[in-house]
């Protein structure tokens, strides 16, 4: 009783002199005693604080609370890293203290700081950044660029022992170095080996198979000629399997490039022409390279119009889409009507088994459960690239956080700053969208603004597709083109030096094959990568590229192995 009376006595006090105008700096003293019995002071002392102003609020925080706060301000202070360093940044934010140089490395388990930290806010739009360009030359190339290294000269294909028929093809389309993965594959091919080679978009997968390819089937070509001369007839002897038609034109104009100084002859088959196109490809002479997509293919094998018991060559390009779901049944059919090889002695002589190539910008994944069927997996050699599942170093990448009604406009004015910065045409652009619905509202929105164009996606009949991208590869008719992934697979893309990803990705390995198609060999230097960032689900996919573009590591989720058994293992070597 005798405490609450003086702690009473005390906070009365105190409220007194408060209002009696004492100031905060002077110490008020309050004693109090229990009676007569009470043997000891019990002495407060309190610091008053300074009067408020008249409809001033006071906010009275506890001192417990106030401690926490500034240990939390000092341990931030203390974990603060700083990530800029003299030279090249390599990410470049809208907040400067964001940004990274290209010379600073992450430490394993250091935190990172993200500009995507903040963008599933309504408040985050108008941020970006962008991953810089720390190469000026792609990495598949890179070796023959060293000016110091006069004692090694550059390799050619004449040290790869192609026939001189092709190098002179190669020479009339100014073709004479190989890339990286050429030179890793090209010899593993010739030696009779099944092989898987995984690398980045735009680094000469397709010739790392056609040039041996034709080169073997060149030195076949006299006992073929032999066997048609005694009265039998001309069988395929090798087969190039793709997603698309529009990427089977394409492989089929390469091959029909390198096949006919040789005396060879190519023919595609692909879907949407029905059973009697399909029949009169194959109504004459059987061609001795036939590019042709799942669909197609499995008609043709149903109703026996072609033959592949002496098949020397089974291709199977863009192997991420074609041990998808969606073809992977289809896959393993047609592989059971070929007889693979399971040794590279197999590969020749009387009864000879087919080659299994399997070529693809990303690591596909099930190949176990299909290859595992037809062939022995341990002899399955893969060619793995350095900067598989990377983000390409020699390219420059930008993120916009921007609203969906606001998309056109930007894009709108980055046509026209590749217009001013490229100096007029020849410089092609490409935009993707994620819905073939979008390609048309986007195309009348361009119409509208005087933009001229085309437009591509799966909807259109055959034809007119192949119609469209084969005037898109033509300089001087539209540099813009609209379309839907159909375009981001394989798709040869030399003259293109802007991606505008107009929907962002839905998934890494989307991302990797849009951004492929700029800085591919033989294309526009300094090519970019423009990716519009609208809805809170694309924001996570924006964060894992930033996170690996800043630890140098490639996109997390993306098989890099063939599951058990563990096939043999070629990783190739980087030039220092």
């Amino acid at each position: 009783m005798h405490s609450v009376k003086v702690g009473y006595v005390a906070s009365a006090v105190s409220r007194a002199l408060c209002s009696s105008g004492i100031h905060h700096g002077e110490l008020i003293k309050v004693s109090a005693c229990c009676g007569v019995r009470c043997s000891v002071s019990q002495t407060r002392y309190y610091r008053a604080a300074p009067a408020p102003e008249e409809g001033e609020t006071v906010i009275r925080v506890p001192r417990a609370t106030q401690r926490r706060v500034d240990s939390v301000k000092q341990t931030r202070g203390q974990l603060k890293v700083n990530t800029i360093k003299a030279g090249k940044l390599l990410i470049q934010s809208k907040y400067p203290d964001l940004n990274q140089s290209a010379a600073y490395t992450h430490g394993k388990f250091e935190e990172l700081t993200l500009c995507t930290q903040g963008w599933k806010h309504n408040k985050s739009f108008g941020d970006y950044f962008s991953i810089n360009n720390v190469k000026t030359v792609a990495p598949f190339v890179a070796e023959h660029t060293h000016e110091g290294d006069e004692q090694k000269a550059p390799a050619t294909f004449h040290n790869l022992r192609i026939c001189k028929p092709l190098v002179e093809a190669l020479d009339s389309i100014n073709i004479t170095h190989p890339t990286t993965v050429q030179l890793q594959t090209i010899p593993k091919v010739m030696k009779g080996h099944n092989v898987l080679c995984a690398a980045e978009t735009g680094s000469g997968k397709t010739l790392s198979y056609l040039l041996p390819l034709v080169h073997r089937l060149h030195g076949d070509k006299e006992e073929s000629d032999a066997c048609a001369a005694a009265g039998s007839a001309r069988k395929i002897r090798a087969v190039v399997l793709v997603p698309s038609r529009e990427l089977a034109e394409q492989v089929a104009a390469v091959s029909r490039a390198l096949c006919a100084p040789l005396g060879l002859k190519t023919s595609t088959v692909g879907g949407g022409r029905g059973v009697g196109h399909i029949k009169m490809v194959f109504k004459k002479d059987h061609p001795d390279v036939l590019v042709a997509t799942p669909g197609a293919l499995t008609k043709a094998l149903r109703r026996r119009c072609l033959d592949l018991s002496e098949l020397s060559f089974f291709v199977v390009d863009e192997a991420d889409t074609m041990f998808d779901p969606s073809f992977s049944d289809m896959l393993a059919d047609i592989l059971l009507h070929a007889s693979i090889a399971r040794d590279p002695k197999e590969t020749r002589g009387p009864g000879h088994k087919a080659q299994l190539l399997v070529v693809g910008a990303t690591f596909p994944g099930g190949v176990g459960e299909v290859l595992g069927q037809v062939t022995d997996l341990g002899s399955l050699v893969v060619i793995k690239s350095k900067m598989l599942h990377h983000l390409m170093p020699h390219v420059k990448q930008s993120f916009l956080k921007v609203r969906g009604a606001d998309k056109i406009l930007e894009l709108n004015q980055a046509l026209k700053l590749l217009h001013q910065k490229k100096g007029g045409g020849g410089v092609a652009t490409l935009v993707f969208c994620n819905k073939s619905a979008t390609v048309n509202w986007l195309g009348y929105s361009l119409d509208e603004m005087g933009v001229r164009h085309a437009r591509l996606q799966g909807e259109m009949p055959a034809a007119v597709r192949a119609g469209i991208f084969r005037s898109f590869q033509k300089a001087g008719q539209a540099d813009v083109l609209v379309c839907t992934d159909i375009a981001s697979r394989g798709l040869d893309t030399s003259r293109v030096g802007l991606v505008v990803n107009y929907d962002a990705p839905e998934s890494h390995t989307d991302y990797i094959h849009r951004a492929g198609r700029v800085g591919r060999a033989g294309g526009v230097e300094d090519g970019e990568v423009l990716s519009f960032i609208t809805h809170p689900w694309d924001v996570e996919l924006v964060q894992k590229i930033e996170t690996a573009a800043r630890r140098r590591t490639s996109l997390p989720g993306m098989e890099s192995d063939i599951r058990e058994p563990k096939a043999k293992e070629v990783e190739m070597e980087a030039e220092e």
